[in-house]
């Protein structure tokens, strides 16, 4: 299931400021999180136009999932800047990426 942080990404189609333009609560009450302030020039959503927006909010979950499990495996940019200057690792950094990229896949929308 989509987080609410993400479906109102969405809708609004920009970058929000959740400490300021939006403000999100949970109430550990079992009913999730939900709007408790909104600063933004926009219409607030009803539930029922954020649910709208449930499956591209779980194919940008996945895909960030994606980048994350990448990032963590690539190597450091100082091995990277090493390998500017050698060949022979430069053509390593470039198979380990190409690895990775197989073991992390963008999911197919």
């Amino acid at each position: 299931m989509a987080t609410l942080l993400n479906k109102i990404k969405i809708y609004l189609d920009r970058e929000v400021d959740f400490n300021k333009d939006v403000l999100l609560q949970d109430d550990s009450d079992g009913k999730g999180a939900y709007i408790k302030e909104w600063n933004v020039a926009e219409a607030q959503p009803t539930d029922e136009q954020l649910n709208a927006f449930e499956s591209q909010a779980n194919d940008m979950e996945a895909l960030n999932q994606v980048y994350s499990n990448r990032k963590s495996e690539y190597p450091s940019i100082e091995k990277l800047v090493v390998a500017l200057y050698d060949t022979d690792d430069k053509a390593a950094i470039e198979a380990k990426r190409a690895e990775i990229k197989l073991k992390y896949p963008k999911p197919v929308a």
